[in-house]
């Protein structure tokens, strides 16, 4: 049974939960649903029963079929009660019970007959039940009735015919498609739910046709719509219009003006709304933002918090790309960085940071100081990150900006918060060469009394490529060894590595290295004691200022020239045997991993972060696949397989899609076919290839599938020669074809006798990109170094005009196929110019290295410098043509 309700004593602790639901069961509810059965029902206990049952279905409890049937019988019984507070009720479970089509009918006529009911309370519910437990048989049926209530002068009867029509589209489309007269006649009503119901299932009747959402769109703006929350509806459906048609030949926008004066409507949300819709336009002018910005200026000084946020947070998002439309509304915002909502406080500051001019930078972080004790990590991280952007964009100011990031570095936070504090002075000394040894004590100080194992040891991994580097190296050794004496093992080993990197770049210190590695000879830990002992045979010397041999920096600052998961995938499936494990078999290639969360724009990567990396199971498997096809194997290593390309639409009678298999001198397609058709058997399946628009290719073999069943995958292929050394480009027409035979349902056999059919594929092409495979380095200076300039080519380019720096970068990386790295891809808002790194292994196993500079010139005219390096010279020749001629 149910623990009786306990009275809440006053000495009790007065924050502590109190809940009615409190040590309730479900077999003790139902022994109490039993309640239902009794000839005199009592409707108080009735709807009390019925609570519990809701809240332990809401809870997640589940209920056996029997016990749900019980349950439902019993429910249906009270119907018979008058009590409305009880009928209410009883829907409501109805609708969660959700019974089976078997069942529905023992409650249809009843709520068929309350749906006809005088009392409009009785009708709406019904109605909202019916729909939720009904199939489309029963629909049909009650139609008629569904009809006349959405334009029933009650609203409450109107507005439950609408929703749940809405709900009926996703499951009986045909069947709420023929309601569009009256809910057109609803969109008219003078009640505002119902007019805002109507407009948001006419919407969704019509929303795949893009003229009739305009004719709809165009008919509304005229003033038709009364009801606030409709008004918001229409704002939105016309931003959507709005995009899709783009800026008239005059210049002009459609509905802008219907926009700009919902500016001037007397409800607040329709006035967020049309503001928020304009400042979201594509391509917008500041003309067009300006009164938005005067609007939202003024919910600044609000009363009423929601407004102050949404106003604030609007401005944010504009701030990113039009800093200067902002500018203006400072002021306000000035004084929101002591407003009661610490969100809003966030935002007011961050806005700031991306608006403030130079001038201001001292007086704001004099007001950020004093606010930042007061938030939370989740928004300090959000104020560092506007900090760290703030300081590229006014690099003269890195002194008292990166004063004020070590400062907040010193005091308590989490690991989220610290971890973007040092990313944000990592990114600082690399995009600021002035900042790099300041900054670098900073890190210094920090790992001194850093409680994170993680941190210290990627600052230390950084201080080795940056310190050796600094006018005064030796100022660093002090901190690096105290992690020796006074961390973990993790820290004490990552600090012997970044001391011999010290000791191998600069000679002079090398005997003070050596030393302090002979100390670390006699540590409690094998992985200390081992590097200890592996860096000093490795610098050799005795300790003698001597030059380092370039063998030696290769190997301490090199990359490894496979991604990491790679190498550990390879040694997992390495099988123990005489031939010892060979790097050279580990696969190259970087699949792009998906990002856990969205950047938002201008937001820059992580500092400390590692080139993405992902599985190659199915480089490995499709290696497999293709040593084992005899027409195959003689081609050589496999040196790189595209992504899939699909070759028919979606939900047609055949999918195919095809990858890209490049060898050294061949190409392989490997067609993935399937047979959507559960009446048909393919046999003798075949891709005939056209190459008449890719010349420099000559097929020279291809293996059929002899046998295609209903949704069983299988695989047929077309190889082709291409001259060797020549990275050839062309478009592929491809026709599938087969003997179709039809199978008997009954029994599953195919027929004896097929016809012979074709298909029609999309076109394939094969690009320049197919002929790099990704491959990031975890340090590009030093590889790029590495290279030398011996093989160098740099070239400027002109673009065109472009929306974005952002669309040229990604232009750019997606017609190389390189692997951005250090995270350069990503460029800051407003930035009119920009350095992306890539890195890549072009066909031939042959190292490639790209510096990309962009810049914005004229009107959107972007150019571009493209410096590359590789170890050979027609290499980087290659890499310009194919940007010359892309």
């Amino acid at each position: 049974m149910a623990q009786p309700l306990v009275k809440k004593d006053d000495d009790r602790d007065d924050e502590m939960d109190y809940s009615p639901f409190m040590g309730i069961e479900k077999g003790a509810v139902l022994q109490e649903a039993r309640v239902f059965n009794d000839p005199q029902l009592d409707a108080k206990r009735c709807s009390q029963v019925i609570t519990k049952l809701l809240y332990l279905l809401n809870q997640g409890e589940t209920f056996a079929k029997v016990e749900a049937t019980g349950v439902f019988f019993s429910v249906t019984k009270l119907f018979q009660s008058k009590d409305i507070g009880l009928r209410r009720m009883v829907y409501l479970i109805i609708k969660e019970l959700s019974p089976s089509a078997d069942e529905v009918i023992i409650v249809t006529s009843s709520l068929m007959k309350d749906m006809n009911s005088r009392t409009d309370m009785y009708r709406a519910n019904a109605i909202r039940v019916l729909c939720r437990i009904t199939d489309g048989t029963l629909l049909t049926q009650i139609e008629r009735y569904l009809k006349q209530a959405i334009v029933d002068k009650n609203p409450v009867v109107a507005s439950a015919a609408l929703v749940s029509g809405i709900h009926l589209l996703q499951t009986n489309p045909e069947i709420v498609k023929r309601w569009s007269n009256e809910v057109q006649e609803a969109v008219q009503s003078r009640a505002a739910l119902v007019q805002f119901h109507a407009l948001a299932l006419l919407h969704q009747i019509r929303q795949n046709d893009r003229l009739a959402v305009s004719k709809l769109v165009t008919s509304l703006t005229k003033g038709s719509v009364r009801s606030p929350l409709a008004q918001c509806l229409l704002i939105r459906y016309t931003s959507q219009v709005i995009r899709e048609s783009g800026i008239s030949q005059t210049g002009d926008r459609p509905f802008y003006d219907y926009l700009e004066s919902c500016l001037r409507h007397k409800a607040e949300m329709v006035i967020f709304e049309a503001a928020r819709a304009i400042t979201e336009l594509n391509g917008v002018t500041t003309r067009e933002l300006t009164p938005a910005i005067t609007v939202l200026q003024l919910f600044l000084s609000s009363s009423k918090p929601v407004l102050r946020f949404a106003a604030v947070r609007t401005l944010n998002k504009v701030a990113m790309s039009h800093p200067m439309a902002v500018t203006n509304c400072n002021i306000d915002m000035e004084s929101l960085i002591s407003d009661q909502n610490r969100s809003i406080a966030t935002l007011a500051i961050t806005t700031l940071l991306k608006t403030g001019n130079e001038s201001s930078v001292d007086r704001l972080m004099k007001q950020i100081t004093n606010f930042m004790s007061d938030i939370a990590d989740e928004f300090k991280i959000v104020v560092v990150e506007a900090i760290r952007s703030l300081c590229l964009k006014f690099p003269l100011k890195y002194r008292s900006l990166m004063n004020f990031l070590s400062n907040i570095l010193r005091e308590e936070g989490g690991f989220e918060y610290k971890k973007a504090i040092v990313d944000s002075i990592v990114i600082l000394i690399r995009d600021i060469s002035d900042a790099k040894e300041g900054g670098l004590l900073h890190l210094c100080e920090f790992i001194e009394d850093c409680e994170f194992t993680y941190l210290s040891t990627q600052i230390l991994h950084f201080l080795g490529n940056e310190g050796p580097k600094t006018s005064d190296p030796s100022k660093y050794i002090r901190y690096i060894y105290n992690r020796v004496i006074l961390e973990n093992a993790t820290v004490r080993a990552s600090a012997v590595s970044t001391l011999a990197k010290f000791g191998a770049l600069v000679d002079s210190l090398k005997p003070r290295i050596f030393v302090l590695l002979k100390r670390c000879l006699f540590d409690s830990d094998d992985e200390v004691r081992d590097r200890a002992t592996l860096y000093l045979n490795t610098l050799g010397g005795d300790g003698a200022v001597v030059e380092t041999d370039e063998v030696v920096k290769e190997f301490l600052f090199g990359s490894l020239g496979v991604p990491l998961t790679n190498l550990e995938t390879s040694l997992k499936n390495y099988e123990p045997s005489e031939e010892p494990f060979d790097i050279h078999s580990v696969p190259k290639e970087v699949k792009s991993q998906p990002l856990a969360e969205k950047k938002a724009p201008g937001k820059k990567p992580t500092g400390l972060a590692a080139p993405p990396v992902a599985p190659t199971s199915t480089v490995d498997a499709y290696e497999r696949l293709l040593s084992s096809i005899p027409e195959f194997s003689s081609y050589g290593k496999l040196f790189k397989s595209s992504a899939s390309v699909e070759l028919t639409e979606a939900e047609t009678e055949y999918a195919v899609n095809v990858v890209k298999h490049i060898f050294d001198d061949h190409i392989v397609f490997q067609y993935n076919c399937t047979n959507t058709i559960p009446e048909q058997l393919l046999e003798n399946v075949s891709v005939i290839v056209d190459a008449s628009e890719a010349e420099e290719f000559s097929e020279v073999a291809s293996k059929p599938l002899k046998s295609l069943p209903y949704d069983t995958p299988g695989q047929t292929f077309v190889a082709f020669e291409r001259p060797e050394g020549v990275p050839a480009v062309g478009k592929f027409s491809n026709t599938l074809r087969f003997i179709v035979k039809e199978v008997d349902p009954s029994t599953g056999e195919a027929e004896d006798d097929g016809v012979e059919d074709e298909y029609q594929l999309e076109d394939l092409e094969v690009v320049s990109a197919d002929y790099m495979l990704k491959v990031g380095v975890s340090n590009f200076r030093n590889a790029w170094e590495s290279l030398g300039d011996d093989c160098e080519k740099v070239d400027e380019y002109g673009l065109g005009p472009m929306e974005s720096l952002t669309e040229a970068v990604n232009a750019v990386v997606s017609l190389l196929g390189m692997q951005p790295c250090e995270g350069t891809e990503v460029v800051p808002s407003n930035s009119r110019s920009h350095t992306c790194l890539l890195s890549g292994l072009y066909i031939g196993n042959v190292k490639v290295l790209v510096r990309l500079s962009f810049g914005v010139g004229g009107p959107k005219e972007v150019a571009m410098k493209l410096a590359v390096r590789s170890e050979d010279i027609s290499v980087s020749d290659a890499i310009h043509e194919i940007v010359g001629s892309g």
